[in-house]
């Protein structure tokens, strides 16, 4: 096997995942019923070295909206799809709360934060889709 072919193995494999469909959409969900802002979809699956195959980038108007979205996020997902995410950041400060479940891992920020860490941009290699606000 070429390296070029391994590469598009790699690529298929990450492209045919259709187990991030339901996580995805729970997720969105789990954020709009908190009322999470300026949701994003970022699908990182086209980029060789991305870590993850989506993220999903939103924000709270206070820390205390930014730790409920990240609970119900975990909360939903584990009674509806029985996943837990492999681990959570910034639990104690939540002006950015990451909540990882591997293929798809979670940011949501406080708007500062958003601005400045700008994860948009950075991976602007990706198909961005975006969401309404509820």
């Amino acid at each position: 096997m070429t390296k070029d072919s391994a590469k598009l193995n790699v690529l298929q494999t990450k492209a045919n995942t259709s187990s991030d469909t339901p996580l995805l959409d729970t997720i969105i969900d789990s954020i709009q019923d908190i009322k999470g802002k300026n949701i994003v979809k970022v699908d990182l699956r086209s980029i060789d070295d991305a870590a993850t195959n989506y993220f999903v980038i939103c924000e709270g108007e206070s820390t205390t909206q930014i730790k409920a979205i990240a609970n119900n996020i975990s909360r939903r997902v584990k009674s509806e799809l029985q996943l837990s995410p492999s681990h959570t950041e910034g639990t104690q400060d939540s002006r950015w709360m990451l909540v990882d479940y591997f293929d798809v891992v979670v940011h949501i920020f406080y708007p500062e934060a958003r601005r400045y860490y700008d994860l948009e941009d950075l991976w602007s290699d990706g198909v961005i889709t975006e969401y309404e606000d509820v």
